[in-house]
């Protein structure tokens, strides 16, 4: 694509996004339904309402006229089914397991969607999923973490980010080429997990790698996500003195671990996070300039050197979408997970569910054609994408910063983590 094309693309893109074309057919029957389950209410309702705004505006990319180099997009809906439109139906699960199991059902059984996508938090997306099994319909899963979800034996669910194995053992091999590199000597770690599947999966495979790669893992604490105090816990890494924390904590529970750990004055080298509450957009906001330093895994960055020439644009439909916010990690899968799901669809022929799992099954889009950094987006046996893969960033003058695999880095890793702002 040229300047002015993408000059043009852009400004055609923008319009779109701000006011949806006049053919746009919001009640057509014709319309195919899936269902969203997020968490629009509740501890992660920031998050959610990023994740449906990246959703809507693949459903509307899909269902629009300018093209990019992305999977289904710009054909005026679903091609094979008489270019039918995409329905985004939103519930929310506030978080919450049995409200996740109860929206699926609903929206299976009220709204009649042909396929499901969610649920960001793991537990919330096991009990939708399960419900989603139950009825025979796919459940595309862009965005939990938890290895768990992809052991079930389930024959419905798709899941396209890496998992925490695979996120822990990056870890690990960061370690290992810092230690080569910069000399650098890591000895102890603390693992430390909110205790829902998301935790406990990344904290399990933290604390077994870890282990199996000569690490002395000093402490291992667990915690519920709910919590609104944390000092005991603190106290216990604070008396492990580890070299090193592993966490995999939430917004509201990150807060709280950053807030604990400055006020005991616990002095690591290194922060290394799972994700979810270490790049929502209120992470650095609140914490300012003690988020210095802290690294977390991703699946996303708009600085590394993009192999998709769509990315900056679709990043500035985002932003216009969602109060000039930039496209991060937990958006970017949301997004591509609609269009994995409007792939299916197309290659399907059909709006039956069986259909639609078979095309998924079958799925295999190279990673150049997608937002994120990944080989493939190929599921194995298990419904796990096998083509992800991971980035570490490390927040550096109050923005996120690509520092491995050093092949892809925009700057150099800041090592130790600097030390509290007082």
């Amino acid at each position: 694509m040229s300047k002015p094309s993408i000059r043009l693309a852009l400004a055609l893109g923008v319009a779109f996004a701000v006011a949806p074309s006049a053919t746009t057919r919001a009640a057509d029957p014709a319309d195919i339904v899936i269902g969203s389950v997020l968490p629009l209410t509740g501890p992660s309702a920031q998050t959610g309402a990023g994740l449906k705004a990246a959703q809507q505006l693949a459903a509307d990319l899909v269902n629009g006229h300018v093209s990019y180099p992305l999977p289904a997009v710009g054909h005026d809906g679903i091609p094979s089914l008489g270019h039918a439109h995409i329905k985004l139906v939103f519930a929310d699960s506030q978080g919450k397991p049995d409200q996740a199991r109860a929206a699926a059902e609903e929206l299976i059984t009220q709204d009649h969607a042909v396929a499901l996508i969610g649920a960001y938090i793991s537990s919330t997306t096991a009990t939708a999923s399960q419900v989603a099994e139950r009825y025979g319909i796919p459940f595309l899963n862009p965005d939990s973490s938890a290895p768990s979800l992809t052991a079930r034996g389930l024959k419905w669910f798709f899941r396209t980010t890496p998992n925490d194995a695979m996120f822990a053992q990056n870890f690990y091999d960061f370690l290992a080429d810092l230690k080569k590199t910069k000399k650098v000597a890591v000895h102890k770690v603390a693992v430390v997990n909110e205790d829902g599947l998301f935790g406990t999966g990344s904290g399990d495979a933290e604390e077994s790698i870890g282990k199996s790669s000569g690490y002395d893992v000093a402490a291992r604490i667990a915690y519920p996500a709910t919590t609104t105090e944390v000092n005991a816990e603190v106290e216990k890494i604070k008396s492990a003195a580890p070299d090193i924390l592993m966490m995999s904590s939430y917004l509201p529970d990150a807060l709280l671990f950053m807030r604990g750990l400055k006020d005991q004055g616990v002095a690591v080298q290194g922060i290394f996070a799972q994700d979810a509450g270490f790049i929502d957009p209120g992470f650095i906001k609140t914490e300012g300039d003690d988020a210095e330093g802290i690294m977390t895994r991703e699946v996303f960055s708009l600085e590394i050197k993009q192999r998709n020439q769509s990315v900056p644009l679709i990043d500035q439909l985002f932003r216009a979408r969602f109060g000039g916010k930039p496209l991060d990690g937990n958006t970017a899968r949301d997004f591509t997970g609609v269009l994995v799901l409007a792939d299916a669809l197309d290659r399907a022929h059909s709006t039956d569910p069986a259909a639609i799992r078979d095309a998924l099954v079958k799925t295999n889009i190279p990673g150049s054609r997608t937002l994120l950094p990944w080989k493939s987006i190929h599921f194995d046996a298990t419904g796990q994408n096998d083509g992800g893969a991971g980035i570490i960033e490390q927040i550096q003058g109050g923005k996120y910063v690509t520092v491995w695999p050093f092949d892809v880095a925009v700057k150099p890793v800041v090592w130790p983590m600097p030390p509290w702002k007082h």
